[in-house]
């Protein structure tokens, strides 16, 4: 009996994890994706759901900057600029960016290739909002920390961050994706960055299943 081949994300992970390169098998995911070979799972027409929930229940202010963490083909990027955000939107794959820009080629949003665990100095404490969508569990639990502190340090003082994710109640070893557990989510808050409120909502799209979504803010001196 054989086994099945496993699905193109984990089978590529496994290879890059193997040669210790953390993102490394996001570049090669949509270059198969854009031959036609692969698919990227996360991939979607509409923004998220749980974001565009959030954005329901909240006056945010528009006019402030924004940075979408992982941006992927910048679905959820676009819906942010629609609500008066100026929005930078980053990928580590640059077959992913020049995807985005192909898909929305009068977009207001600034696309750039970054990677999360060394992002550009000129991102500290640069954004009123940012955007973090099953990116940072998209990586091995070794490197959560890394990525989640690359995240808070993108907050202006006075910022918000939001956070969806997936949960685990422990830490998984087999990904991707590797979900975060709540002692993980609770670590976006560090020094001045409080939780506002961290909930466990319902997935849409599989009945049965949660996601975390957490609300998070920067202090203003």
């Amino acid at each position: 009996m054989t086994s099945e081949p496993l699905p193109a994300d984990r089978r590529l992970a496994a290879e890059a994890l193997a040669a210790d390169d953390p993102t490394g098998w996001f570049e090669p995911l949509y270059v198969e994706a854009a031959a036609g070979t692969s698919v990227v799972p996360w991939d979607r027409e509409d923004p998220n759901p749980l974001l565009v929930d959030w954005f329901a229940q909240r006056a945010t202010e528009p006019g402030g900057t924004a940075l979408v963490v992982g941006c992927g083909y910048g679905t959820d990027a676009e819906f942010v600029a629609a609500q008066g955000f100026r929005t930078t939107a980053f990928d580590v794959s640059p077959t992913a960016i020049r995807g985005a820009r192909a898909r929305f080629p009068q977009s207001p949003v600034t696309y750039t290739v970054a990677d999360l665990l060394r992002p550009p100095a000129t991102w500290t404490g640069a954004f009123d909002l940012v955007v973090e969508s099953i990116t940072v569990q998209s990586l091995p639990p070794e490197v959560h920390a890394t990525a989640i502190a690359g995240i808070r340090a993108a907050l202006a003082p006075g910022a918000t961050l939001l956070v969806v994710a997936d949960v685990s109640a422990t830490t998984p070893t087999a990904g991707p994706p590797w979900p975060l557990t709540r002692t993980e989510i609770e670590s976006f808050a560090d020094g001045d960055i409080t939780p506002v409120r961290i909930d466990l909502v319902p997935r849409p799209d599989i009945p049965g299943l949660h996601r975390w979504r957490a609300e998070f803010h920067r202090a203003t001196p």
